[in-house]
């Protein structure tokens, strides 16, 4: 049976440091394999396991008891493997999946850019064009179709996570319209307009993104009478007045983006208009783990940072915007909720 040593020596700390990359290797292994999916919820021998996902059962055991000692799914006693809350979350119908999440962060292209850290540390750019020659959403867009599904639509679960808790977060009763920039496919959107039945919204967001809109949203949806949907970098424009405008996880490129489109958001909102931004914070104990990981991989991509709440409030102070309040949305996110002066 595979036990998890909670509080290993720093010697075999450090070890298991360093072999990170087979740790997430084999969960993005599990999850192309489909292993999660076809465990049910009767423990099942390897032999069983290993004929529904078509592998060998002597390297599923394998993979298996890597991943069972750092609690992503547990060997019983008689041989068979169960499901534990982690291995739960790489079914697809899990409603908390975190399945393409954990394939987006274990793209081929990452294990490129992963070892030239030391250089995008010491250069302060990403490392992605020198290794592709592109910028990386045009990589991405042009060459690695299947990674950019990858990554809709781990920010697609991202969204719909996260959507119900900035619903319940912010109180727009005296708001009349809303407008989420960099919205995605527009669920936190989605989620107020269901909140609140007055309210009218804007989703804006690239070309590509709106185009696949949440249904709700679309012509026919539920919410489309109350739903403008604008095709718009916000780094370029934002030629939308409202009420309140949402920056959930956008502000995350390069310094010159970020006060591109925070000078954009401020020089269309009317005064008195509110601006809240919704962030993963580096130094937001609970998460990071996560987050500065997360902030290395936007280093090595596209030269931007996840921010900490000092980085932020001054990017926000600079933009002109004055800072009300911060408040907690989850154990993820932050929310920056700020005022258009007068």
């Amino acid at each position: 049976m595979t036990t998890v040593d909670p509080a290993p020596p720093p010697p075999m700390r450090l070890r298991e440091l360093v072999f990170g990359a087979a740790c997430a290797a084999a969960v993005r292994a599990a999850v192309r394999l489909g292993v999660a999916d076809a465990l049910d919820d009767t423990p099942m021998t390897v032999d069983d396991l290993a004929a529904a996902v078509k592998t060998q059962p002597h390297t599923l055991r394998r993979l298996l008891r890597a991943l069972s000692c750092q609690g992503v799914f547990t060997e019983h006693p008689d041989g068979t493997f169960a499901h534990t809350e982690m291995s739960r979350l790489l079914r697809e119908d899990d409603p908390h999946s975190l399945r393409y999440i954990a394939l987006w962060c274990t793209e081929p292209w990452t294990w490129s850019v992963w070892p030239l850290l030391d250089e995008a540390v010491r250069s302060g750019r990403n490392v992605f064009e020198d290794v592709y020659d592109r910028e990386f959403f045009t990589y991405l867009n042009e060459s690695a179709p299947e990674s950019a599904h990858v990554f809709n639509r781990a920010m697609t679960t991202s969204s719909e996570q996260s959507a119900r808790d900035v619903a319940r977060l912010l109180d727009l009763d005296d708001a009349a319209s809303v407008v989420d920039i960099g919205g995605g496919q527009g669920h936190v959107l989605a989620s107020l307009l269901e909140k609140h039945t007055h309210l009218r919204g804007t989703l804006l967001d690239l070309p590509g993104v709106v185009q696949n809109a949440d249904p709700r949203l679309r012509e026919g949806g539920a919410l489309a009478d109350r739903v403008d949907i604008v095709a718009r970098d916000c780094r370029d424009d934002v030629p939308v007045q409202a009420d309140v405008y949402i920056i959930k996880n956008v502000l995350e490129w390069d310094d010159d983006s970020t006060r591109r489109a925070l000078a954009n958001v401020r020089r269309a909102a009317r005064p008195g208009a509110r601006v809240v931004v919704i962030e993963n914070l580096v130094d937001d104990t609970p998460s990071m783990r996560f987050t500065t990981a997360m902030d290395l991989l936007l280093l090595l991509n596209v030269g931007g940072a996840k921010h900490t709440r000092q980085s932020m409030v001054d990017r926000l102070t600079d933009a002109g915007l004055a800072i009300d309040g911060i408040r907690p949305v989850n154990a993820y996110l932050h929310a920056f909720e700020c005022t258009v002066p007068g």
